[in-house]
């Protein structure tokens, strides 16, 4: 006899459902709709295909900050990632010193993005910024405001500072969730402190680092906040970064159509690159799961 099934359950999942529908999937229709049209007036609508994505995939702009938001997006990755494991592989584990160093390491993460900006900002000047002086006191020709490369190195920094934290907080979860039982067999078979890392800590950590690449990975290459208020965009366009683009293209010049084609490319983008780079992570992860167990 079948067992009968409950679906009131449903009606618990349908105000989600709703809400989701109302703050995604009625937007993205939205700019689906503005994507293929002219928007003239209010009042007044042309419908033009696909024109304003042919627009967009020409624009030599969006290649250039298209080029530098890939560049500084997988230099966080190289960055924060190593730079995060190596925070939670050395803080304590138990104690009062692993609460306070768990609530000093997240205070960065508390910051809003614009006071993040603000304070990098002042940081970074040379007359009354601690780091900008620092560094002219020490020889170092240090100006954010109108050397580009001085621009860029010093908002990668201010990503690094701000948001290494959720990556170390991350592999300390991972870390914290290994049995004590696998350092015990480790301590006994004589393993180094490398080969406990390699063929213990590492591959229990997979699962966060996953989770940690991909939330750094969109949330950087959807930064906007903190470089604009640092730079503004420039010096030039040196860090001006997508979503910086578009927002010109949306509010600046208000062209809505092409805008709105280049927020649905946008959209793809983040998805094949993410797609990507889960599946690779996945794969490294099988690969040294299976060198791992020839290596037993």
């Amino acid at each position: 006899m079948n067992k009968p099934y409950n679906n009131k359950a449903w009606f618990f999942i349908l105000p989600v459902f709703l809400t989701v529908a109302f703050s995604a999937i009625i937007p993205l229709m939205t700019v689906v709709n503005y994507s293929v049209q002219d928007i003239i007036s209010p009042e007044q609508k042309v419908f033009v295909g696909l024109d304003w994505f042919r627009d967009v995939m020409r624009d030599s702009e969006l290649h250039a900050a298209l080029l530098r938001q890939l560049i500084f997006s997988f230099c966080v990755l190289l960055v924060q990632l190593p730079l995060g494991i190596g925070l939670a592989l050395a803080m304590p584990h138990k104690g009062w010193k692993s609460s306070a160093t768990l609530v000093i390491l997240a205070m960065p993460l508390l910051i809003p993005w614009n006071v993040v900006g603000t304070i990098w900002q002042i940081f970074g000047r040379g007359d009354i910024g601690l780091g900008g002086h620092l560094l002219n006191v020490l020889g170092i020709d240090y100006n954010y405001a109108s050397n580009p490369v001085d621009a860029w190195l010093t908002v990668l920094l201010m990503d690094v500072w701000h948001w290494t934290p959720l990556v170390a907080l991350l592999a300390f979860a991972g870390l914290r969730s290994i049995p004590d039982a696998y350092y015990q067999a480790a301590q006994i078979d004589g393993a180094s402190r490398w080969a406990v890392f390699r063929f213990i800590q590492l591959p229990k950590m997979r699962g966060v680092l996953v989770i940690a690449v991909l939330l750094r990975f969109m949330d950087s290459f959807m930064i906007y906040t903190e470089p604009f208020v640092l730079t503004g965009g420039g010096p030039g366009n040196s860090t001006t970064f997508l979503s910086q683009y578009l927002t010109q293209k949306a509010v600046g010049q208000f062209d809505l159509g092409p805008a709105a084609a280049f927020s649905l490319i946008y959209f793809l983008i983040i998805l094949l690159l993410s797609f990507v780079l889960y599946n690779w992570m996945q794969s490294a992860g099988n690969n040294a799961n299976a060198s791992g167990g020839q290596h037993e």
